[in-house]
Order: C-alpha cells, then structure tokens, then sequence
C-alpha cells in the first residue's frame, strides 16, 4: 500500500498543476477581455448647459410636471445626468423632454425605459407602437404610445441609444450591451423622451416628430453626439 501511494502522489500533483494552469490562463484571458468603459462621465452642470433652452420656435418655460422615474437610489446609479425642460412654440402649444445619460451601461444597471416609469405614476398605457424619427438623412428607431393618468392624457415618443445601437425593447437593450461586451466595450447610454398633452396620436406624432428634430439639429456637437453616437452626421 505505500508504494501505491507514493507512486499516486507525484500524477495527483500533475494533475493539479495542469488544472491549476488552465484555471490561471482562464482567468488571465479573461481579465484582459474584460470590458473597458468607453466613454467619460459628463459632469452634471456641464451636460445642463448643453442642453439649449431656446431653438427654433421654442423656448424652455420651465423644468417641472415632468414624468419622471421612481426616486429612488436605483435612479441615481442608472443616470449620471437627467435633465428636464418643457418648451413652449410661438404658437402656444407645449412639449415636455426629458433627456437621461449614463457613461457605463455594464447589463446590471440600464436606463429605465418609459413603459415601466409611467405605470409607477398610475398611469395606463396603451400599446407601444413602434415609429422613426427623420433626423438629417436618417431615421432615428424610436417607440410611441399614449399614456392615460388621473387627471390627463399624454402622448409619448422616445427613443434609446446604446452605443451604436438603438433599441426598441428590453431585449433588444440587453443584446446591445451584450454585442458591446463581447466587443470589449462597455457602451454608454442615453434616452431622450418627448410629450404632449390635448392631442390625438397622430396630431401628437407629428408634433413630436418636429420638436425632436428640431432639437437635435440645433444642440451643439457634444449633445448631438450622445443622442445619435459615434456615427451622428446630421
């Protein structure tokens, strides 16, 4: 029996020197793979003076009555920087924006899409319909509905980048910071979210359709650059 044992000893400690190699250069592979953030986070005075407060024909009146998502220290992580503004056109009628970033979408924290927001605030939502925003030559992938709350009606119209991606649905969000991960990146992500009030849908998509544009092609380059990524030609 001992020189069983003697003779066990030195395979058993191949062995595990092989696994434990194999473990080691696992791990090196997959620290070097890890996902790097990609882009800086944007101070918060500094986001807010990028954010216009007149162009074209309208002009902010105030930041207030705004839907907003749950107060809550979730919130906090998922946006470094969350602006609101509801701008009033030359002609009297209004529009409510809410512009939401965060530099690191990592797939633990990512931004709250409106269909979860507008609930929490007793609000009933029709179905989600999916729309195109035309910005310069291009059409900016984007969702609308109408949300029904106590004491009024709103049409809503948004849109989410991450990265280079801009995605409809919660799936299609993960896949887009999975694509990313696999890529070595951990992207950034940004929502901008438009409204109304007093409108029927399609009134209102038109109306939404104009202002958003609008505001995008009038933001300054570092703006247009977080609403529409690294490929933004407008």
């Amino acid at each position: 029996m001992a020189d069983d044992s003697a003779a066990s000893g030195p395979a058993i400690s191949r062995r595990s020197a092989l696994i434990g190699g194999t473990l080691a250069a696992a791990s090196a592979f997959a620290f070097v793979r890890q996902p790097a953030v990609a882009n800086p986070i944007v101070p918060e005075k500094t986001f807010e003076t990028w954010v216009p407060r007149q162009f074209g024909r309208w002009t902010s009146i105030s930041e207030s009555g705004v839907v907003l998502p749950p107060p809550d220290a979730l919130r906090d992580r998922l946006y470094d920087n969350l602006v609101t503004r509801v701008y009033a056109s030359s002609s009297g009628v209004s529009v409510m924006m809410l512009l939401a970033y965060n530099n690191a979408q990592d797939g633990v924290l990512q931004l709250h899409r409106p269909e979860t927001c507008y609930p929490v605030g007793g609000y009933a939502l029709s179905g989600t319909r999916e729309v195109d925003i035309p910005v310069g030559g291009r059409r900016i992938p984007a969702n609308f509905f109408t949300a029904t709350g106590p004491d009024r009606v709103e049409q809503v119209q948004y849109f989410t980048r991450l990265g280079d991606a801009f995605p409809r649905s919660w799936a299609e969000q993960r896949m887009a910071v999975i694509r990313a991960n696999i890529a070595g990146d951990i992207p950034d992500g940004m929502m901008m979210r438009v409204s109304t009030l007093g409108m029927d849908a399609p009134e209102a998509e038109t109306l939404l359709d104009e202002f958003s544009r609008s505001f995008i092609l009038h933001s300054n380059a570092r703006l247009q650059h977080l609403l529409l990524g690294a490929t933004s030609r407008t």
